[in-house]
Formats: structure tokens, sequence, C-alpha cells
């Protein structure tokens, strides 16, 4: 199989992209203002390949709403949680449904596997035989191709390695401007200016 199977860790993406945003000098609470392009990540996961299927997991603050429906709109399963439950961390449950679902996609398509994509940076569990990393290696094992796109800054040593050995790794920081823009400073706020997204450039992009 060609096509391309897409698990989206947003919480891990968009949190690191604020961070980066800041540490780049972006202005005036770049943190806050930074805002991820959905439309050219999504590009730059499938790099216009056949795209059979994209899941992505997140968090339900009220300012995410309008990506949510923007991926749904596009024919992106969305599931979310609640990050300020007291029963579990923020990330604990979202990452189990992604790896479950990763794991029931290999099973329903033994035989006949296609080529992972992973937009995450959290390699946490693996000397466990759990988290992202054994899921991948499983799937690997049984002729999926590996694909992980992350921040350079953040994504997990061993799990990093271990994909540029066996597939492809992606540093999302060589698409910053292409994948992220800027809204405009709040009233009441310090005055910053908006930025638009650059186009983005597939060129740069290895593939499995």
């Amino acid at each position: 199989m060609n096509s391309v199977f897409i698990y989206w860790d947003n919480s891990n993406i968009f949190h690191e992209a604020q961070r980066l945003a800041e540490e780049r000098g972006e202005g005036t609470n770049a943190r806050y203002r930074v805002r991820i392009n959905f439309d050219n990540m999504m590009r730059l996961a499938h790099a216009d390949r056949h795209l059979q299927k994209a899941l992505a997991v997140g968090s339900v603050p009220p300012e995410m709403r309008q990506l949510w429906n923007r991926m749904e709109n596009r024919g992106v399963e969305v599931h979310l949680f609640d990050r300020g439950s007291a029963v579990r961390s923020e990330q604990e449950m979202p990452d189990r449904v992604l790896q479950l679902r990763m794991l029931e996609d290999a099973l329903d398509h033994n035989g006949d596997p296609g080529t992972v994509v992973l937009l995450t940076g959290d390699g946490a569990g693996y000397l466990e035989g759990a988290g992202f990393h054994s899921t991948l290696e499983r799937m690997h094992r049984r002729g999926w191709r590996v694909e992980i796109l992350s921040w350079a800054h953040s994504c997990n040593l061993r799990m990093r390695r271990w994909a540029q050995e066996n597939g492809v790794f992606v540093a999302l920081d060589d698409f910053y401007g292409a994948i992220t823009f800027l809204e405009p400073s709040k009233p009441g706020t310090e005055l910053a200016s908006a930025r638009d997204s650059e186009p983005l450039d597939l060129s740069r992009r290895s593939v499995t």
C-alpha cells in the first residue's frame, strides 16, 4: 500500500511551537499569538501522497475550537480531552488513544502496510515497552514505513535517532515559517503585528 496514515499529537506540536516563537523573538507575546497553519501542516505530513486516514488528538480550550472544526471539515478524525482533569495527566489519555489507533490500523492492514506519519516528539515509555517509539517499532517490523515530524528541540533523542536510521525524521523547525502564523495583538495589549505563513516548499521534505 502506498497510502499515508497521519497521527497528530496536537498538544505536543502546539506547545513547542509556542516556545519556539518566543525563542525566535517574534514580537510581544509571540507565545500567545502563534498558531498552526493546519493546511500547510497537513500537506507537509502527507507530502502530496494518497491520504488514507488522519487522526488528531488534543484538548478542549475554547480558543482551539476553530482549529478542531477546520480539521473535522477536512476529514480528520478528532478526539478531544479535558486537560484540566484531576484523574490523569494532560497527555496520558491522548497519547494512549493515538497509540491504540495506530496498533488497530496495523492489525487491520496486516500484510498490506502503508506509511505511518506521526506528529509528536514524545518518546516516553520506551524502556517499559510502551509509548509512541515502541508502537512505531512494532509497526515497522510488520512492514510499515515510518516518518516522524517533530520540533528538533523537543523530540525524544532515542526516538529521533531510530527514525533517522529506519525511516524519516522531519524537523518542523525547517518549515517553521510555513506551518505557523501569528495573530495580531489583542486590544489593550502592547502593539504587535500579525505574520502570515510562508509558502510551503516540499522539495526540502524527505519521504520514505
